[in-house]
């Protein structure tokens, strides 16, 4: 059985998803750098409590605090927009609002991975990877 997934955001956020529904506060995936770039993302809107990167052989394990004990969790739904089949990209104009402003997506730019918002601020398009509300 191998560590590697073909899409590797759409473990991260099935994992992420799955332990939501069953009320689990965490959950521990193999790492990459894109998956610590969305988890960070996920961060710094607020959506996870932490995360942190633990060493191990072969590879290392993200370990994602989704929320504290006792706090219901702050994401309700979490997709995966741009597919392996399917790419979706939108310029600076054209990055979707979700939820009247209440949710968020997350961009893959020429500058790394970051919010909607941030881009739109910095006038960068790019690949829209995961909406988040």
């Amino acid at each position: 059985m191998s560590l590697q997934s073909t899409d590797q955001i759409a473990d991260l956020i099935t994992r992420i998803r799955n332990a939501i529904m069953v009320g689990k506060t965490e959950v521990r995936v193999p790492t990459s750098k894109l998956k610590v770039a969305v988890t960070d993302g996920l961060k710094s809107a607020g959506y996870i409590a932490s995360y942190e990167v633990e060493e191990a052989k072969p590879r290392g394990i993200l370990h994602v605090v989704i929320n504290e004990e006792g706090t219901p969790a702050k994401i309700t739904e979490i997709t995966k927009i741009s597919k392996p089949g399917r790419r979706v990209y939108v310029g600076a104009e054209e990055i979707p609002v979700v939820k009247s402003g209440r949710g968020l997506v997350l961009i893959s730019t020429s500058k790394g991975i970051m919010t909607g918002r941030e881009a739109k601020k910095q006038h960068l398009g790019g690949e829209i990877l995961v909406k988040v509300y």
